[in-house]
């Protein structure tokens, strides 16, 4: 989806959360005054939380579009993470206040006042704030918006609220037990807990998490279907905002490709891959396999079946021998599960060594960015 398009899309969404919010929360106000409802009136004040998160997610969005200048060379689609952790503050902020209020009332309890239409207003906003939420949600995944995700989970957040509401009112009326109070605290925990929830996937997203499997999978399928390519290594995809990616790679040629040759494959996998995905590698690598070495073979397949019998190496890639330099090199991809990563590495390193010990053997290790 284009930027501008998806722009429209989140603030199209966010506006219609901040109106249906403000009128909730008018009505709901209204009602839990009447009533002398805690429970409503701090429903209302979600629904004006609510209400703010959209504008945030309007603001942040509209940040996030701001085209790269030289400050700020590879653009702004990251404030769209700052305004998602935005909201789980608010919305960790609106279980506190909620759960608070609702210990007040347990320690000073106040007779609630239902009356049918109050039920029936609170009832149909179950129903208006269930449809919200779904939707929002379903918009934010959509256009990987993890601001209108974070609002439309709130939305939901609230409908449960005031399910809760009713049953209280059920209960008081039908054996005259006020349970509001003590409804509204569990809520309010549920509510605190989600809050932190969300903060925590915030700022996970902001510190950078390991490429999507499937987008890894899918870009090195379409670097694979270049015919001079033999395979694809080392993949490093930056996030810079929702379906904003720079990334690196490495490919594997035949050693006899032609330089010439080369360069048109590396220009034509690039503009492949911003084409396709929309990804832009700002720089690919070359590996090359032996053609001119009759032994590289049987080495690299002894090689291979030595370090694999250690778990904790996930591949073997980049292996190369250089008959007249003497020299053995290759690339080994260690779990980063894997406890003392570089005691294990060393020790390869030096079964290889003394598997060929007339070569000087150049081990690198490398980490999985991008796959599971």
């Amino acid at each position: 989806m284009e930027t501008k398009k998806r722009e429209q899309e989140i603030i199209k969404v966010s506006i219609i959360g901040i109106i249906a919010n403000i009128l909730l929360a008018a009505f709901k106000a209204v009602i839990g005054l009447s009533a002398h409802s805690i429970a409503i009136v701090m429903d209302a004040l979600n629904n004006l939380s609510d209400a703010a998160s959209s504008l945030i997610t309007i603001i942040g969005t509209k940040l996030a579009g701001r085209d790269a200048d030289k400050k700020h060379p590879f653009g702004y689609g990251r404030i769209e993470y700052l305004s998602a952790l935005v909201i789980s503050v608010i919305v960790l902020y609106a279980g506190i206040t909620s759960l608070v209020e609702s210990v007040k009332k347990i320690l000073h309890p106040e007779t609630p006042d239902y009356s049918a239409v109050a039920l029936i207003i609170v009832a149909a906003a179950v129903v208006v704030k269930v449809v919200l939420g779904l939707f929002t949600k379903k918009r934010g995944e959509a256009l990987k918006s993890d601001s209108l995700v974070n609002s439309g989970e709130d939305a939901t957040h609230d409908a449960v609220i005031s399910v809760t509401t009713l049953v209280a009112a059920g209960i008081y009326i039908l054996f005259h037990i006020s349970v509001e109070a003590y409804l509204g605290a569990f809520i309010s925990l549920v509510i605190v807990k989600a809050g932190f929830d969300m903060i925590r996937d915030a700022i996970s997203t902001i510190l950078g998490e390991r490429a999507d499997a499937e987008l890894a999978k899918k870009l090195k399928a379409s670097v694979l279907q270049f015919e001079e390519v033999r395979g694809v290594y080392d993949l490093v995809l930056h996030n810079y905002g929702p379906d904003t990616f720079h990334g690196s790679l490495h490919i594997e040629v035949l050693d006899t490709l032609p330089l010439d040759d080369l360069d048109e494959l590396l220009r034509n996998i690039t503009i492949k891959i911003l084409r396709e995905q929309n990804i832009l590698l700002t720089a690919i690598g070359v590996y090359t396999i032996n053609t001119k070495n009759p032994l590289a073979n049987s080495m690299r397949e002894k090689v291979s079946e030595y370090v694999r019998r250690e778990k904790s190496v996930l591949q073997m890639h980049a292996f190369y021998v250089n008959e007249k330099k003497k020299v053995l090199r290759f690339d080994l991809v260690m779990s980063l599960d894997a406890k003392n990563r570089e005691e294990i590495f060393r020790k390869l390193e030096e079964g290889v060594q003394e598997m060929y010990p007339d070569y000087t053997v150049q081990m690198a290790m490398d980490t999985d960015f991008a796959e599971e």
